[in-house]
């Protein structure tokens, strides 16, 4: 008799596995039949998407202001600005690199065989673009001195920074800096996931993932998902990293902020925020010091999501030039800002 409970017992046990398993099963399927994979649904939160933040800024935290009028870029879609040792301002735009003087006197055009998503130029005066997955090298009369091999339909490079010798990459698709020669030869990849090197890998929910050198030799790398700059050595040690997630001023808010960076004559960092589109200024130890501009002054007067894209505006780049001045490309209305720091008193 207790073996047979016992048997019976068994049964019930399976059965009622199978009855799990089959209620598993049939929940899965329901889920699969109601799956949006088109969108046409959209998100489900209503017809406005409630990512609704406060815009404001305190006026004594505002330390730069617009120092002369914008300079328009004739682009109608543009991705990056850089500037050389003698003032000039080189934007990425359409399928060209356009090179001004400050004034805004047009001086020169490199057509490019596609759409350049970034740019440097180099102490030698080289210009190097990142034209979706491949980098191209020219001169300063246009001339194309490199095309370098492409990364493949993933790639998406969208920042490069020149030391020397030595060329990095930001590829934004495939979420790694690549590390050249300037002779286009790969070195190593840098940032990849690592735990025994304690390095967390580039978390990158948006097009957007910049990087800059320093004097001190270190890479300052955006890591936007986790809203921190990483310092990285050529070899690829994470050395340390700072930044943080807030609504506040002080820290990086949204998906994936700061978007962009560079640096300034003293080694402090100046970031810039999409959605907000918040242009602020830290210490060389990652410390909050200010702000250069807000969305007021970039004609946002508030912020209330009802798509992604707009939540998504406000993908600044940004660069310094020798006196500190800081050249902002609003890549909204196609033109450059420059600001200068406030006159104290």
């Amino acid at each position: 008799m207790n073996k047979l409970k016992s048997r019976l017992g068994i049964i019930n046990i399976k059965i009622f596995i199978g009855i799990l398993i089959g209620m598993a099963v049939v929940i899965a399927v329901v889920a699969l039949i109601r799956l949006d994979t088109t969108g046409n649904k959209g998100s489900g939160l209503g017809n406005e998407y409630l990512y609704e933040i406060d815009l404001s800024i305190d006026p004594n935290l505002i330390l730069y202001e617009e120092s002369v009028e914008p300079l328009n870029t004739g682009f109608t879609s543009t991705h990056a600005i850089a500037l050389d040792s003698q003032g000039s301002i080189y934007i990425a735009g359409d399928k060209s690199v356009r090179i001004f003087a400050e004034s805004g006197k047009l001086l020169d055009e490199i057509v490019l065989p596609g759409v350049p998503r970034s740019l440097t130029v180099a102490d030698d005066g080289k210009i190097y673009v990142g034209i979706i997955n491949h980098i191209e090298v020219y001169s300063r009369q246009g001339k194309t001195l490199a095309s370098w091999e492409s990364l493949g339909d993933r790639a998406l490079l969208t920042s490069i920074a020149v030391s020397g010798r030595d060329v990095f990459v930001a590829d934004a698709g495939n979420r790694i800096v690549l590390h050249y020669d300037t002779n286009g030869n790969l070195i190593n990849r840098i940032g990849g996931k690592d735990a025994d090197r304690n390095i967390p890998g580039f978390v990158i929910p948006s097009p957007y993932f910049d990087l800059v050198m320093r004097r001190d030799e270190l890479l300052r790398v955006v890591n936007p998902g986790l809203h921190k700059i990483e310092a990285y050595t050529f070899d690829g040690d994470l050395e340390f990293s700072w930044g943080k997630y807030s609504t506040n001023v002080e820290g990086f808010c949204g998906c994936c902020n700061p978007i962009n960076i560079a640096v300034l004559g003293d080694d402090s960092f100046v970031t810039c925020e999409k959605g907000l589109a918040r242009i602020k200024i830290y210490d060389p130890e990652g410390a909050f010091v200010g702000v250069v501009a807000g969305p007021e002054q970039f004609g946002v007067t508030a912020h209330v999501c009802t798509t992604p894209e707009q939540c998504q505006s406000g993908g600044f780049d940004v660069a310094v030039d020798a006196q500190d001045r800081i050249f902002i490309l609003d890549t909204i209305k196609n033109v450059v800002k420059i600001f200068s720091r406030k006159k104290a008193g």
